[in-house]
């Protein structure tokens, strides 16, 4: 069966690439790529909509207009820029996700893949070692992304007990890394030091943009539904990284950190508040398990050659 498959957030980093990707596989009738903004080049082929999801109107007209069998939602806040508030953020997140489920219910759509994230689970001190999709989804209220996104999973979790004949396919993603990537978590492997917590190892799972890609295409064409963490294989503590760039950490007590962010991100002398030191001590590490055995997705790149061919790619 052809999908006609709309991805909102189509003109953002995934969506970039995920638009053409979907556009050239051939179990794919027609992609539109809804977006608030002009895509940075316009891929043959592909439908263009003006839509914002924060607008329920006109997240139904594009799902029933372009007669959608399959939405790709990837419209979220990630860096949010300076300036923006949590409240917008949440109109974009939460409200946005919400447009965009009840608009694939009411309008039949039969398949619906959403962009979630590792964040998902939160950052706690009793995470396991490895964290499973069986483990709960409890995000962090004083982190609005990981607040947001646990919010979001949380009402899909609702929608599939309550409409089962909405197919859903939940990607818990962790740290994407690609040639062009460049944000927080980036800017932190930009410094001559890398920051750490004191005591803590601070392992991060990479995926490379590609593999991220093809994971997204897979879940639109494949008969396979679930939730899954996408990540390459293996982690990469803070040290690993710092000695791979030839840097040193330094290591720095939490209630001193947080102390000091408290102050400095008011002041504007740092992006990251207080509620980063959580991030950087109690990072989710995510077991890939079930994207290689039951969604059928072997990553090319492991986490350690994914932060590699970043660095190669940025000249570090």
């Amino acid at each position: 069966m052809s999908r006609r498959v709309l991805v909102t957030g189509g003109s953002g980093f995934l969506g970039s690439s995920v638009v053409p990707g979907l556009a050239a596989d051939p179990g794919v009738a027609l992609v539109v790529s809804a977006d608030v903004r002009e895509p940075r080049e316009r891929v043959t082929g592909v439908e263009y909509a003006t839509v914002d999801v924060t607008d329920p109107g006109a997240v139904s007209d594009a799902v029933s207009s372009y007669e959608v069998d399959t939405i790709v939602h990837l419209a979220s806040i990630v860096n949010p820029p300076p300036g923006m508030t949590d409240d917008v953020a949440y109109r974009v997140d939460v409200d946005g996700s919400r447009n965009v489920l009840d608009a694939a219910l009411t309008h039949g759509v039969r398949r619906l893949v959403v962009s979630s994230s590792g964040a998902a689970y939160g950052y706690h001190a009793d995470n396991p070692a490895w964290i499973t999709e069986d483990q709960p989804v409890r995000g962090n209220d004083a982190f609005a992304y990981s607040r947001h996104k646990r919010l979001v999973e949380e009402m899909l979790a609702d929608a599939r007990r309550d409409h089962p004949e909405l197919q859903q396919t939940v990607l818990r993603i962790g740290t994407i890394l690609g040639e062009r990537v460049d944000n927080q978590i980036t800017d932190l492997f930009r410094k001559k030091r890398l920051l750490k917590i004191a005591g803590a190892d601070s392992p991060f799972v990479f995926v490379w943009d590609t593999d991220l890609t093809a994971i997204v295409v897979h879940a639109v064409t494949a008969d396979v539904t679930g939730t899954f963490n996408v990540a390459g294989d293996g982690a990469l503590t803070i040290d690993e990284i710092a000695v791979r760039l030839g840097r040193g950490t330094l290591a720095i007590p939490e209630v001193v950190l947080r102390g000091a962010l408290t102050v400095a991100k008011p002041l504007r002398l740092t992006q990251y508040g207080p509620e980063q030191t959580k991030f950087l001590q109690f990072r989710p590490v995510l077991d890939n398990t079930r994207l290689k055995t039951v969604f059928g997705y072997e990553p090319a790149y492991t986490s350690a050659q994914a932060f590699e061919a970043w660095r190669a790619a940025q000249g570090l």
